[in-house]
């Protein structure tokens, strides 16, 4: 039987569902860099050859520690699904002599890197400048237009971002992202193979969107996703996400796929992910692409990823087109054919629709709660006013126990400050949006008030 060496850290799809789906198709090695949710852990002895947890010291050289492992249980591949570990991962795959990302993996990590490379080729995007100080960010601020967007140049999930509307504000702006990369890097979100990563830093111009323009029905955000694979350096689009406006500054809240936009709309922004993909010169990965939509049909490529959307994506993929993206990519890094679509699969293709969403502490217009309130999965389920013909579920895994307070937003934290993360099926793609859009309106009364909290404040 192959063997797998499973590098598992913080961010991608859930571990449960991809570990079950790896386990289908070889034995696998699991390296925990991240610790494993509670309801996973049982799941991991049972299905894995081997689980082994490095100590922080291992850390330290991250690619010889994969390495190693992977000598040590016979590894046929090694995978990751996580953006924190990806650049180790492929670097230690060119080392193994195995399938991987390649050598510009670190092109599609580091935003600097990744802009620099697309504004060779051509590439449409937002205009930007690196910055790694304070000197430089005030700089930036004279030669760009604001308003403009401070990013961590290899963050993740929306953390550290800040909008700056005047020069003024990039004193402000540049301490916060600082202090808030140096936050999460303590809760283990941030990149662990390259050493001062948190230091690095991107600002760029923000560009207008216009959803109605590309969209028939109402609630749909201003970008989408195109999820892909690259095969032996040949870019396979499967689909493209839809999402609902961001919370503010760009906060995801919901993804929804398949993306509801007509097929001439599909093709020209199939055609602009290539070009994004094509110029990072990635070999054996994961896609995940975001397209700014703006008007009169002008798009703008946000940021690349060498690895699956994150959150629900991939098992949004499996319901509505049944496509296991994790046991598929295993199988093309084993030297298999796993029959990736001959063409971007569209909404016709689909059975249904899927989305998740991502609960945080604010109004579908991105205002605070008025009060704090406690997370209850099983009341949401019970009580959420979805259609009729809808499903929804909660996924633990990535929500925070019942009872728990829900964290207060923090636009600087992002997806850092959510309480929990809730799947739903339906018919088709407006039908998720209407009834996240309803969801997000009755949470506050849904969820019981933390009386003990509102007391101590």
């Amino acid at each position: 039987m192959s063997q797998v060496l499973y590098v598992h850290a913080k961010g991608g799809p859930p571990v449960g569902h991809a570990l079950t789906r790896v386990a289908g198709r070889a034995a696998v090695h699991l390296l925990a860099l991240s610790g494993l949710p509670v309801g996973v852990r049982e799941d991991a002895a049972r299905l894995c050859a081997s689980v082994v947890t490095p100590s922080r010291a291992e850390h330290a050289d991250l690619v010889e520690l994969i390495t190693t492992r992977a000598r040590a249980v016979g590894a046929d591949a090694v995978l990751t699904f996580s953006e924190y570990a990806v650049v180790a991962v492929a670097e230690a795959c060119r080392r193994l002599g195995l399938r991987g990302a390649g050598a510009a993996a670190a092109l599609a990590r580091d935003k600097r890197l990744m802009r620099a490379t697309w504004d060779r080729h051509g590439v449409p995007q937002p205009r930007f400048r690196p910055v790694a100080g304070l000197a430089e960010l005030e700089r930036a601020t004279i030669e760009l237009s604001c308003p403009l967007l401070l990013k961590a140049a290899w963050s993740a999930g929306s953390t550290a971002h800040q909008i700056i509307s005047e020069p003024g504000q990039a004193r402000h702006a540049w301490h916060r992202s600082r202090q808030v990369m140096a936050e999460s890097a303590q809760l283990g979100f941030a990149e662990m193979h390259v050493r001062g990563a948190s230091e690095d830093f991107i600002v760029e111009e923000i560009v207008t969107g216009r959803a109605e323009e590309w969209f028939d029905g109402p609630g749909w955000g201003d970008y989408v996703s195109v999820e892909g694979v690259v095969v032996d350096g040949d870019f396979r689009p499967v689909c493209l996400s839809g999402r609902m406006p961001t919370v503010w500054p760009f906060t995801e809240r919901a993804g929804v796929t398949p993306a509801a936009v007509d097929s001439g709309a599909q093709r020209r922004i199939v055609e602009l992910a290539r070009r994004a993909v094509d110029a990072l010169g990635l070999e054996n990965c994961g896609t995940h692409t975001e397209i700014k939509l703006g008007a009169d049909g002008r798009m703008w490529v946000i940021e690349t990823a060498a690895r699956f959307g994150g959150a629900m994506t991939v098992p949004q993929i499996e319901d509505v087109f049944g496509l296991d993206l994790v046991g598929m990519f295993t199988d093309q890094l084993l030297g298999r054919s796993p029959g990736w679509p001959a063409r971007t699969l569209t909404p016709a293709d689909a059975e249904g629709a899927a989305g998740s969403l991502v609960v945080l502490a604010v109004d579908g217009d991105g205002t605070p709660w008025p009060r704090r309130h406690l997370w209850d999965s099983s009341t949401v389920v019970r009580k959420a006013p979805i259609g009729a013909g809808s499903t929804l579920s909660v996924v633990r895994e990535s929500s925070l126990p019942d009872g728990s307070p829900v964290p207060v937003y923090d636009p600087a934290g992002g997806a850092n400050t959510m309480a929990g993360l809730c799947l739903l099926s339906a018919d088709r793609p407006q039908s998720v949006v209407r009834d996240f859009t309803a969801l997000v309106a009755a949470l506050p009364d849904l969820l019981p008030v933390d009386a003990a909290e509102e007391a101590r404040a």
